[in-house]
Order: structure tokens, then C-alpha cells, then sequence
């Protein structure tokens, strides 16, 4: 009878670190996976940061022989307070072009901002990252 609640109870400890350690891997995943919105005149302020951005699409670009679309936001070029880069082989994913679906639309696109010789960039790779807003 001693053996059998001696091995209830390492069984009982053996669980409750399992579920301690199930709810902290969750919750450490949740805090990583977690976006941030932002206002889009924030956007320098956040470089390396993981946001959602909210605006207006101004101007857009497709360079033809580079494969690459520019999505000017929250002003037309070179005045924009955020670029949006679709490479070649992303630009592939979305139904439309990128240039023609978002200009004069209003946005909301998540990711990773990057600076890019001293402008706020966010790389977009899959056509999820970019809603259109009712904004």
C-alpha cells in the first residue's frame, strides 16, 4: 500500500511538470507570436519590431525586371511613411497585382520592419499579411 501512494504521488508530480511546462511553452508562444499595432506614424520608432499597420496605400511601383512591387503608405513617394516590398517569387502568391488590388486602399498589413536607408520597410511574403481595411 506504501509502494502504491509513494507511486501515485511521483506520478502526481511527474503531471503537474508536464502541465507547468505545456502552460509555459503556450504562453511563451502566444508573447512571440503577438502583434503589435501600431500608428503609421510610428513606424520609425519600431524597426525590428513585429506590427500591424493601419493606412492608406498612396503610390505603388512594379519594377518589371527586378520582379519587385512597392506599396507606398501613409503618403505618396518619397514621402511615404512605410514602404511594402513584394519580391518576384511572393508576388506570385497574390490573385492580383500587388500595385494594382492596394493602390488608393486603405491597409492593414503585419510583419517584421526593417530599415532601409533610413526608411521603415516591411517585407511581405505571404498575401495574408495584407488586409484591406474599411478604415
Amino acid at each position: 500500500m506504501r509502494l502504491l501512494l509513494k507511486l501515485a504521488a511521483h506520478l502526481s508530480i511527474i503531471n503537474m511538470k508536464k502541465i507547468a511546462l505545456i502552460l509555459f511553452i503556450a504562453f511563451a508562444s502566444a508573447k512571440a507570436f503577438s502583434q503589435k499595432s501600431i500608428d503609421i506614424k510610428d513606424a520609425a520608432k519600431h524597426i525590428g519590431d513585429s506590427v500591424t499597420v493601419c493606412s492608406k496605400v498612396f503610390t505603388t511601383r512594379y519594377l518589371d525586371q527586378a520582379g519587385i512591387t512597392f506599396l507606398n503608405v501613409g503618403g505618396a513617394y518619397p514621402d511615404n511613411l512605410l514602404t511594402i516590398v513584394i519580391k518576384g517569387e511572393d508576388r506570385k502568391k497574390f490573385k492580383d497585382a500587388p500595385e494594382d488590388a492596394f493602390k488608393d486602399k486603405n491597409i492593414c498589413v503585419t510583419g517584421t520592419i526593417i530599415d532601409y536607408k533610413g526608411k521603415p520597410e516591411i517585407a511581405v511574403t505571404d498575401p495574408a499579411q495584407i488586409k484591406i481595411s474599411d478604415k
